[in-house]
């Protein structure tokens, strides 16, 4: 049995099908939303030394992948000590490593899943190695985007339905393991009412009945809790200070966290719960599918970064760079929010909104179309944004854009002359081909990579520039989207129990184990690695309880 029918669970439920096992999948939604909150992704998949790579003339390696990977993560919950938090998660991500720079590639293109050649440069950091991020850029966008991941596996369950080997069970909630000898046994919980909601909406949760279904093994594939801000709050890191009081959320109210309380009710031991990954560039949606549904913007550097004060942020606080370390910025600033400044130049060249439905002729999988609408003006959903936005405001120079942004804010907090200083500063800078200005350096290094320098960022010139105007501003919030802790596995995705041991007849895939071990990303992750990570603990998972039975 199955619970959850996302990417992870999928691709578990395939493999143990393959094999010749019967599998149910149980799940609280309805068919609609079959592949889960990997429907909604960009798509984006990291690969080690990829065919797309050395197209771009990217030299890549295991050796630096793993270093990059290892010191992003930052594992320091004993990695080496069994029964630690990090123990499982640094094993799974030594495993992880191995299959982007082997077989995931081939893996997957024998299943027809395809990518854009020009390879995204995320968590790019500062280009100091021994800081976090990716030294070259890792990030390879997929034909489809997030539903072309989802695509192959949907296409295989069906087969096997057809064939009886997997049935599912929809609109069933489950509210407990059962347990019988100190074994999970099965599940037992509420069916709830049929609905008509379109993907991604939220559905009611009233009752109709009671269910009970019993299994010799049950995996646990049921997401994380980004969709719930009450368990993003609880979970808040004390690093981070307190949470913000305003968050947008990046996936469905579905993804509620449930079923990682119901499983440590069981046994199961639940690790690193205040490793999370929130995305710092938030807009909330003029068309929200879900409630708060927010959009992240995907930016290169070009655009200036500030606090809600008006203050520019210091390294790492550059689109593109780190995350986390923007976040910690934006929370030391005491305020729940920052700003871009940017011109209409940059917005047409360098901004990409993630998620499958603002990226709609990369998901018709029609990549000229794709390519030629980067090249030519603002993107229509960008547009789009840009009109109905709630986040966006426009100036024909510095003093009218303040004032609009303070109107945005609710209260005269940004002072033009402050923020014009800096502006022009940097202006300076662009200019100067010695200029030790970050900003400045972030672009230069972006030009430095065919795929940038092409695709996604524009030429050097003044934010204040006639000729690249309108000024534009906007009012970026945090957005909820990754647990990155969460239930602890062995490599065989067994969930690990109190005592050390692993819990009989229980298994976690996907976000819910922390995409492998409990926290395979450690801190932070390289980007490209959250379906990743669900498509090999679902296929790690699955083979392992194939052999089990």
């Amino acid at each position: 049995m199955v619970v959850g029918h996302g990417l992870s669970g999928l691709v578990a439920a395939c493999e143990l099908a393959a094999a010749g096992k019967k599998v149910l999948i149980v799940d609280q939604e309805s068919e609609r939303n079959l592949g889960g909150q990997a429907h909604w992704s960009l798509g984006g998949l990291f690969f080690i030394d990829s065919p797309e790579q050395r197209l771009m003339g990217v030299r890549d390696s295991f050796d630096r992948a793993r270093r990059d990977w290892m010191t992003t993560a930052g594992f320091d919950r004993a990695p080496n000590q069994p029964g630690s938090e990090d123990y499982w998660a640094h094993k799974w991500a030594e495993k992880y490593l191995e299959f982007a720079a082997g077989e995931k590639r081939a893996w997957l293109a024998g299943m027809g899943v395809n990518w854009v050649p020009v390879v995204g440069w995320a968590e790019r950091g500062n280009g100091d190695v021994h800081r976090p991020g990716n030294s070259v850029p890792r990030f390879h966008l997929t034909l489809g985007t997030g539903p072309g991941v989802v695509e192959p596996f949907e296409r295989k369950i069906r087969d096997f339905m057809r064939t009886g080997k997997v049935r599912f069970a929809w609109r069933r909630r489950v509210d407990e393991l059962i347990t019988t000898g100190g074994a999970v046994t099965g599940v037992r919980g509420a069916v709830l009412a049929p609905t008509n909601a379109a993907r991604g909406h939220a559905t009611t949760r009233q009752t109709v009945g009671d269910f009970e279904l019993h299994a010799p093994l049950v995996i646990v594939a049921s997401g994380g809790i980004g969709g719930n801000q009450g368990l993003v709050r609880e979970n808040w890191p004390s690093r981070l200070g307190t949470a913000p009081d305003f968050m947008v959320t990046g996936v469905p109210a579905h993804v509620d966290g449930r079923m990682l309380g119901i499983t440590e009710r069981a046994g199961g031991r639940l690790v690193n719960r205040d490793r999370m990954w929130h995305y710092t560039e938030g807009l909330r949606n003029y068309s929200p599918i879900w409630p708060g549904h927010g959009i992240r913007v995907l930016a290169a550097p070009s655009s200036m970064w500030f606090d809600a004060a008006g203050r520019r942020f210091p390294t790492p606080g550059i689109p593109s760079m780190d995350t986390l370390g923007t976040l910690e910025l934006i929370q030391k600033s005491g305020f729940d929010y920052s700003w871009f400044v940017l011109n209409k130049k940059i917005i047409e060249k360098e901004f990409v909104l993630s998620g499958s439905e603002q990226n709609p002729e990369l998901t018709a999988k029609n990549l000229p179309l794709y390519l030629a609408n980067r090249t030519k003006g603002t993107p229509a959903p960008v547009q789009k944004f840009i009109d109905r936005g709630a986040d966006f405001v426009m100036g024909r120079n510095i003093d009218d854009l303040v004032k609009k942004m303070n109107g945005l804010a609710g209260r005269d907090i940004l002072d033009s002359g402050a923020l014009a200083r800096q502006i022009r500063h940097r202006d300076v800078e662009s200019m100067n081909p010695r200029s030790s200005d970050d900003g400045i350096a972030a672009i230069r290094r972006s030009h430095a990579y065919m795929g940038d320098n092409l695709f996604r960022t524009t030429p050097m010139h003044k934010i204040i520039d006639p000729s690249a105007g309108p000024l534009i501003a906007i009012k970026m919030n945090i957005c909820t989207r990754k647990t990155l802790g969460g239930l602890q596995t062995d490599l065989s995705g067994r969930v690990i129990g109190s005592n050390g041991n692993p819990v009989p007849g229980l298994l976690a895939v996907g976000e819910a184990s922390g995409f492998g071990g409990g926290g395979v990303h450690g801190y932070r992750a390289l980007e490209g690695t959250f379906l990743g990570g669900c498509l090999f603990s679902g296929r790690q998972a699955g083979r392992a309880a194939a052999r089990m039975l």
